[in-house]
């Protein structure tokens, strides 16, 4: 055993202590800020159903028509490989998995939408809806997450979101207590002092109940202008997120009223428009190390008709959801049963032509051994990010990247940055 070399320093204990001192507000604000990702299951897609139009059976009623359009259209993986161009090497279990994601979860978020899906209604009955909506996901749906869409904070229908909200949260209680997958969604956001006003309807809520503070938490969904540009030049998003006092759960792209609002031709309003990247990409700098997930917007083109339509349809979706993966937008909007099979192909195929690479590199990381790419920890958390998706959603096995690179649930967790898997 060698002897601990001696080094000189400069600085006093005082002048390190003081720095620190001086510093301690900025840690505690990027602590509060950026606590990061939130270590829950993110899901790959949200469905949005008019509420009066929801029921016990819709999501099964979703499964069988995706089924039934995978027979119809692609029954095989070699029929499905031909129209999405998959590799040979993924096909069958892509198809493989698609079909079984089909039959055992083919909907991961469920949306009653009292919004633009449902429009204006008599008070009553859309009270009664919002009552019925209440009883269903109390219930369970068969989604591992469900929720609503209110009207906006906007003054034409504010008191009517409020109102619904309210019925549907106390209904809620009623019948057994808020599930742990209930999502809440607050659309057209202008200005953060509506954030913050529902902020205080959740804080209102929890107070009158006894839930403990930051039980409930929204959604916001980016579909004006001024949610990414502010009237002073800022980039209002960003500001959402402080408005929303830690509240705020994701950030959703609406495509067609932003493409709207920036004055895109009804043609040409789709998710990889020029305006759209630009809305994402700012919603994603704001959204970093937040917590905070992302997800993108739809298409409106309907996968139905006859299987040239479809498979030009499914082709389109496939492609835009693949876009979308690539871009770091892990979750997306689908409007119709026959976005399903694409939903799933393409986030399957993202993940699995990618796991082999991806495991590879983190056992090399861990090893220290080398390889074809040096990795750093900022992407060794990247690597584990990505198989952690992948597991979650169906595409890989956990007993797969086991197998792959040893590591276990926690181990991946704790490379990603995330706390124990909730």
């Amino acid at each position: 055993m060698g002897q601990q070399e001696t080094v000189a320093t400069t600085f006093a204990d005082a002048v390190r202590e003081e720095i620190g001192a001086s510093l301690a507000g900025v840690d505690a604000e990027l602590a509060r800020r950026y606590p990061g990702d939130p270590g829950t299951r993110q899901p790959v897609h949200t469905v949005y159903v008019p509420a009066d139009a929801v029921t016990a059976g819709t999501v099964r009623s979703w499964g069988d028509q995706a089924l039934a359009a995978l027979d119809e259209h692609a029954p095989d993986a070699a029929s499905l490989a031909r129209v999405l161009s998959l590799p040979a090497d993924l096909a069958d279990e892509v198809h493989r998995r698609v079909r079984a994601k089909l039959e055992r979860e083919p909907v991961e978020d469920l949306r009653a939408d009292f919004e633009d899906g449902y429009g204006p209604r008599p008070d009553a009955e859309e009270d009664a809806a919002a009552a019925r909506v209440a009883r269903l996901v109390a219930e369970g749906t068969g989604a591992p997450y469900a929720g609503i869409r209110m009207k906006c904070l906007e003054a034409a229908v504010r008191d009517r979101g409020i109102r619904t909200l309210d019925v549907f949260l106390t209904g809620l209680l009623a019948a057994g207590g808020l599930p742990d997958g209930l999502v809440l969604t607050l659309p057209k956001v202008t200005y953060p002092e509506q954030v913050a006003a529902m902020a205080r309807l959740c804080a209102e809520f929890e107070k009158a109940h006894g839930l403990g503070q930051g039980r409930l938490g929204f959604e916001i969904q980016i579909e004006t202008t001024q949610a990414i540009l502010g009237p002073d030049g800022t980039a209002t998003v960003a500001r959402f997120l402080g408005a929303a006092e830690g509240r705020a759960t994701a950030l959703h792209y609406g495509t067609f009223d932003y493409s709207a609002s920036c004055g895109v031709s009804a043609a040409h309003q789709s998710m990889d428009h020029p305006v759209a990247d630009h809305a994402k990409a700012v919603m994603q700098v704001a959204a970093a190390g937040t917590g905070v997930r992302l997800s993108d917007g739809s298409t409106n083109v309907l996968p139905v008709g006859g299987t040239e339509q479809v498979h030009d349809a499914w082709r389109l979706h496939y492609g835009l959801v693949r876009r979308s993966l690539a871009r770091a937008y892990y979750q997306g909007w689908d409007m119709h049963p026959g976005h399903l099979p694409t939903r799933y192909a393409a986030v399957y195929a993202f993940y699995r032509e990618g796991l082999a690479q991806a495991t590879a590199r983190l056992a090399a990381y861990l090893s220290r051994s080398g390889g074809a790419v040096m990795d750093e920890p900022a992407t060794a958390k990247a690597l584990s990010g990505y198989l952690l998706r992948g597991i979650d959603c169906g595409a890989v096995d956990a007993a797969e990247v086991t197998e792959a690179a040893g590591l276990d649930r926690a181990a991946l967790d704790r490379l990603a940055g995330r706390p124990a898997s909730a």
